[in-house]
Parts: structure tokens; sequence; C-alpha cells
């Protein structure tokens, strides 16, 4: 956030500059003089293009930094009164993923991963789960909840997901 804001800070100020040059230059060529609100506006309207940019590049940046082994699951989309852009262009502030280089088999059918609660600003938050690719279901595997090597989860309960969900497909079919 510290970064998003000096860099925002630092458009800003190039824009002053550009303006400031370009002011004296014009008034050197031409004798023409720009109005007192054009600096201002300039700085103003380069932090608002900033700002916009960062919002919307952070979600492409982070995930083409992912390993490849990593599947996007699902993202979210908000649209905000205080960004009415986002109302034309929604911004993913946030999305799910999951590892599939770090699933694990603990029984024919069961897959166990950790998945990946990434948003903007917070640390990622990761939520041990496990998929029955044959029955369609999940179970979240938190206070203690664990599957033994028969297959048989303890601690939490298998709850029935649509057959299309993306964590389950991702799981069960690599992806």
């Amino acid at each position: 956030m510290a970064n998003d804001f000096l860099s925002m800070l630092a458009a800003a100020f190039l824009a002053v500059v550009v303006v400031y040059a370009a002011k004296h230059a014009l008034r050197k060529l031409t004798g023409y003089v720009l109005p007192k609100w054009v600096m201002p506006a300039a700085a103003g309207l380069s932090m608002l293009g900033y700002t916009i940019y960062a919002e919307y590049s952070w979600y492409p940046t982070v995930r083409d930094g992912l390993p490849p082994s990593v599947a996007v699951l699902r993202t979210v989309e908000d649209s905000a009164p205080w960004r009415p852009w986002t109302y034309v262009a929604p911004l993913t502030t946030r999305f799910m993923a999951l590892d599939l280089d770090k699933l694990r088999h603990p029984a024919p059918g069961i897959v166990e991963g950790e998945l990946m609660l990434i948003a903007r600003w917070t640390p990622i938050q990761q939520v041990s789960v496990a998929y029955d690719c044959t029955n369609a279901a999940r179970a979240d595997l938190v206070e203690g909840a664990r599957i033994d090597d028969g297959g048989v989860l303890s601690g939490a309960e298998w709850r029935p997901i649509d057959a299309t969900d993306e964590g389950l497909k991702a799981a069960c079919n690599g992806g």
C-alpha cells in the first residue's frame, strides 16, 4: 500500500515537472501563458490515472508471478461508488488458487491440497482442503480435521459440491 502511495506521488510530481517545463517553453516560444489551474489539474489527473492503473494491474501482475503449477479457481470482481469506473469494468479484488504440484493423494479418489486465498493488500491465507473426486465433495481440514492413510475423514464432514466446481476439477483432473 505504501508503495502504491509513493508511486502515485511520484506520478504527480512528474506531471507537475512536465507541465512546469511546458508552461515556460510555451510562454517563451509563443507568449501564451497557461492558466494557473493546469498544474494542480495535471497532478490530480496523474494521481487518479496511476491509482486506476495500479488497481487494474494488480491481479494480472500477481497471477503472472505465480508458478505455472498454480491454477486460479475463482476471481471476485467488485464495483464501488467511490470508484465509478468499476461499474463499466469491474475490478478484480481477490482470487482463489490451488497449487497442483503440492496436491497429496492419501487414498484413491481423495485429494488433499492448500487453497490460497489472495486479496489485495492482505497476506495470503491458506486453507487445507480435501476433495472426494468420486462423490463430488469437499472438506475443510481445519481445527485438527484430517484424513488418514485409508481415506477416512475425521474432525470434519464432507460437503457435497457441484461437479463443475473449479476446485474439484483442478484437484481431480490436474487442472
